[in-house]
């Protein structure tokens, strides 16, 4: 049956890559939909060219040329991100289990702190079997839809190390992240920031810590569905995190373009109606608050990459069994991780399944899943909000 899905999905491709094939001087800067002086234009560039070397690389047909407007640096890093996800593309494993029925049971914000409920999921959910994940594949669930995406070596020396010193800049806000006092059930989203979660970094640069950093962060309780009202009195309350208020705040989203960049171009090969949709919901940010007069927000979103309106950033963090109770299952996350360690696991309970959760891996899924990743380094993640 795998075999089958694999043909099936190089035949589709077929047609697909050559129609990109004849053209491939149609990667111009003048054909996307997003301002040439906004850097999620390049981005656009870059992903389409990633689908384009991915579809050849599943169909077995010579790579398109690069577009002029990637550096060496970005081209190569886009180049392997394109071959590991053909890889994994080509090597599903299929799971018995049913995403929608396993989400609809579900109860609102439910994040796996009952033990007693995670055994009665896992009776009526049981994993079929235990593996252990160490090489580029995709799992799918019984109506053959796809619910993870593995990717170990994904970044490259370059990348990682971009990475490591865009974090490593990160120190204070990191700090003074950390929380202290007692967890309780009634707060359970206290773990992600607590003190009994982190441990000290072996190396002097890296502060442990996890931030979250968004150009437009709808305020608690305050967020809106549809195109932005015409006036910010109307209850549209965007407002640039606090962690890009600080005077470092143009450097850190430099920092983090590249990052931004390759996740973004592996959304719009894993989850292309998503990547549609975040790219036109930033032209249409962009619209409001250059209307609005949002100086802050709007050099902000000039700058940002990535097709995700949030990141956070984890140094140094074992996280304990959890779910992300706001992550919706029509939804990706996406979870890059770096560092100077080895034998990194992540456990996905209610799938039976242990990945190798080394340095340079990508990882996205679309389950509300249970995991520990245990790191001992700079973990980079970035997720829709």
């Amino acid at each position: 049956m795998q075999s089958n899905y694999v043909d099936a999905v190089a035949s589709q491709l077929e047609e697909y890559w050559e129609s990109y094939h004849e053209h491939p001087g149609a990667l111009d800067l003048l054909c996307h939909p997003t301002s040439q002086d906004w850097a999620l234009n390049v981005t656009d560039i870059a992903s389409a060219w990633v689908e384009q070397q991915f579809a050849a690389h599943v169909a077995g047909k010579p790579l398109v040329p690069a577009p002029v407007a990637l550096d060496p640096e970005m081209m190569i890093a886009c180049g392997q991100l394109a071959s590991v996800l053909a890889e994994a593309y080509q090597h599903p494993i299929k799971l018995d289990i049913n995403v929608i029925r396993y989400n609809e049971a579900l109860t609102k914000r439910e994040s796996r702190l009952n033990d007693a409920r995670e055994d009665e999921l896992l009776a009526k959910f049981p994993p079929t079997e235990r593996m252990f994940l160490d090489h580029p594949s995709v799992v799918i669930d019984s109506g053959y839809q796809i619910i993870l995406w593995y990717l170990p070596a994904t970044l490259n020396w370059s990348m990682q190390k971009d990475m490591y010193i865009a974090t490593s800049g990160m120190g204070s806000l990191l700090q003074h992240s950390i929380t202290a006092g007692t967890m309780s059930k009634s707060r359970p989203s206290k773990w992600s920031t607590h003190h009994s979660n982190f441990h000290s970094a072996e190396e002097s640069l890296l502060t442990p810590g996890c931030i979250n950093i968004s150009p437009c962060w709808f305020q608690q309780g305050h967020e809106r569905h549809g195109p932005p009202p015409t006036y910010p009195e109307d209850g549209f309350m965007p407002e640039v995190s606090v962690t890009l208020k600080a005077d470092e705040s143009h450097s850190l989203v430099l920092n983090m373009q590249w990052p931004g960049l390759l996740s973004s171009a592996a959304l719009r090969i894993m989850h292309p109606q998503l990547y549609q949709a975040s790219i036109s919901t930033q032209v249409e940010l962009g619209c409001w608050v250059a209307t609005n007069r949002q100086d802050q927000m709007y050099q902000c979103l000039q700058q940002w990459t990535s097709m995700y309106t949030g990141a956070a950033i984890i140094c140094n963090r074992q996280s304990p069994f959890h779910r992300d109770p706001k992550c919706p299952p029509e939804g990706f996350d996406i979870l890059t991780c770096i560092g100077g360690y080895d034998n990194g696991v992540m456990q996905l309970t209610n799938l039976g399944i242990n990945i190798a959760y080394n340095s340079g891996v990508m990882m996205m899924f679309q389950l509300p899943q249970m995991s520990i990743a245990r790191n001992k380094n700079a973990a980079p993640t970035a997720h829709p909000e």
